[in-house]
């Protein structure tokens, strides 16, 4: 087994992430089987409990983990599976150490950082290393290790010490460090500052790390005069340094790091490149291409409570660019904030009330994605009445399907205090309730989580058509209330059809209504496991009627020209896994 470790110097939100991901996306395409593990240095056990505003979206895997977001970028990268334990937290790692003392394993030593946790950290690493993600038998080929934080942070040291040790048990050739810094260039003397860089290599190295390969972030490429002093001052051959500047989208990264020859450095450190193959990375470059020449442009208004932090809503994004992508659009996302809509911003503000409704107005589809707590849920439901009643693609997920079913039946239904118990406890007409096998105790880990699979009821449906005609579907779950399954009946005979179930028959999956363009709310979580080569089912349907090209034939569903005209040569057919192929422009993965 071959490890790569990623590490951040100078400062946090330096893109270790996405530089870890293309890593991976560049051995894979030489013909290596690679896997990915994400260390969070904090102590929660995993990021279910933490708030968005704090750290970004939770990202939700087949087994029911709640993650890191940059597992999700590793899955989009590398098109794999991981499971809970590819994301190692402080909180993990302390609580498996303190389990073994109570149980009595350590045989009445003192446990200790170093040896105890150190050792737990990895073990832990080496276990997870050997488990496949790609779907095939054996062990992959590379592991690529993220390790969170900046170097320094004292949170982090227990890991430090435990890659240092493990770097040595695995012996040079197995081994290969990559360090991403930032070198800064200060407007006033426009040159590019190598010196914060020097600092944390020589911060790195103090700890027992030595970085074999350099990745500096920067406005633009490094000067070669700054490359040598880099080389000098952090003992790194020059060929070994590459420069990370910045890129219209993060899907050049890996084509910036295949052109300075990243990956033959890599497969050098590591001995693999007998081993390896030419990178061949066709498709993604053609896909890139296409991203960047896109020019038709679709209007997605996405009606949320924390649009003022993207990073929130990564996934859903991520997924309405591969759709639009996918239909050759160009991909305009209208934040609208969800309590700007409501009756109370037009007294207190009234112009920002009028520019939110404008926005949605303007919009060629609205989308009210998932979250939690009642703040904005008035102006959500004001939004999906306006989708409904003015037959504009609308996509509900989650709390967006609830909601949506809360709307109805109001408005048709004529039930003015319907409502979800989690708003409303009391209501006499509660839409949405607290499943019975949730915890009303504990936060963590207690709600309804990982993939779930979803039986069509109505096999002429648009989800149904846009899943390839699938029977049924296996989605990602996140969620603690779930639609009433005693006001179904009543609903239904009023016109709204809840075409997707799971097996059991109560619990509803998927809503939809018959006669509008495109209205269909999902209780799952489709953005998890769209794919840029393969875009999900629901979200290509909302952006091709959001392009009025949304023509279902037997399971198929037309790709867009860059022309925007519907090109029937070219099918895009959607398997029963949610995710989407096609067949010409790059597009199949």
């Amino acid at each position: 087994m071959k490890y790569v470790l990623v590490t951040g110097g100078v400062v946090s939100g330096l893109g270790k992430g996405v530089t870890a991901s293309s890593i991976g996306l560049l051995l894979q395409a030489c013909g290596l089987r690679v896997t990915s593990i994400k260390i969070d240095p904090y102590l929660n056990t995993d990021a279910g409990t933490m708030s968005p505003f704090e750290h970004g979206e939770v990202f939700v895997l087949d087994d029911g983990g709640e993650v890191d977001l940059d597992l999700g970028n590793y899955e989009r990268f590398l098109d794999s599976t991981l499971t809970r334990d590819n994301n190692l937290t402080t909180g993990k790692i302390y609580q498996s150490v303190i389990d073994k003392e109570r149980k009595g394993d350590y045989l009445g030593r003192t446990v200790q950082v170093v040896p105890h946790i150190t050792d737990a950290i990895q073990e832990w690493i080496e276990r997870v290393a050997n488990v496949p993600v790609d779907g095939k038998e054996g062990p992959p080929d590379v592991c690529v290790i993220e390790l969170g934080g900046t170097i320094g942070d004292i949170e982090s040291m227990p890991f430090i010490e435990a890659l240092g040790q493990f770097s040595y048990k695995v012996g040079p050739g197995n081994f290969c460090l990559v360090h991403v810094s930032l070198v800064p260039v200060l407007s006033v003397v426009g040159e590019q500052k190598t010196k914060p860089t020097q600092h944390s290599v020589r911060g790195l190295r103090s700890l027992g790390l030595t970085p074999n390969i350099l990745a500096c972030r920067s406005t633009k490429a490094l000067e070669e005069n700054v490359k040598t002093k880099l080389s000098q001052f952090c003992h790194v051959p020059e060929e070994n340094i590459v420069t990370l500047y910045d890129v219209p989208n993060i899907w050049h990264v890996p084509l910036l790091l295949r052109d300075q020859k990243a990956h033959e450095a890599i497969l050098k450190e590591l001995n693999l490149l007998s081993n390896a193959g030419e990178a061949d990375l066709t498709e993604w470059t053609a896909r890139t291409k296409i991203y960047d020449t896109l020019q038709d442009p679709v209007r997605i208004a996405m009606v949320g409570k924390y649009t003022g932090l993207t990073d929130s809503y990564l996934s859903v994004l991520k997924a309405l660019l591969h759709a639009s992508v996918a239909c050759h659009k160009k991909l305009i996302i209208e934040w609208v904030a969800a309590s700007d809509l409501e009756e109370i911003t037009a007294q207190e503000a009234p112009t920002v009330h009028k520019d939110a409704w404008d926005l949605l107005k303007g919009a060629d589809g609205i989308l009210v994605p998932g979250g939690f707590g009642d703040r904005g849920v008035q102006g959500k439901i004001l939004a999906i009445k306006y989708a409904r009643e003015n037959q504009v693609p609308f996509l509900g997920i989650c709390l967006g399907m609830q909601l949506a079913v809360v709307e109805f039946a109001r408005s048709v239904l004529g039930l003015d205090d319907a409502n979800s118990t989690e708003f409303e406890p009391e209501t006499s007409s509660p839409c949405v309730i607290f499943m019975p096998e949730g915890s009303t105790t504990h936060m963590g880990g207690t709600m309804r989580l990982g993939s779930r699979r979803t039986y069509f009821q109505v096999a002429d449906c648009k989800s149904a058509k846009l899943y390839g005609n699938a029977k049924f579907v296996d989605e990602r779950h996140r969620h603690r209330y779930e639609v009433n399954p005693d006001m179904i009946a009543k609903i239904e005979k009023a016109g709204l059809s809840f075409v997707g179930k799971d097996d059991t028959g109560r619990r509803m999956e998927v809503v939809e209504l018959p006669n509008h363009p495109y209205f269909v709310g999902v209780q799952f979580h489709p953005e998890f496991k769209s794919r840029p080569g393969k875009p999900s089912a629901v979200f290509l349907g909302l952006i091709a009627a959001a392009s009025r090209c949304l023509e279902s034939v037997g399971g198929k569903v037309n790709k867009v020209s860059t022309n925007g005209m519907a090109n029937g040569s070219a099918m895009e057919k959607v398997h029963q896994n949610g995710n989407v192929y096609s067949n010409g422009n790059g597009f199949h993965h």
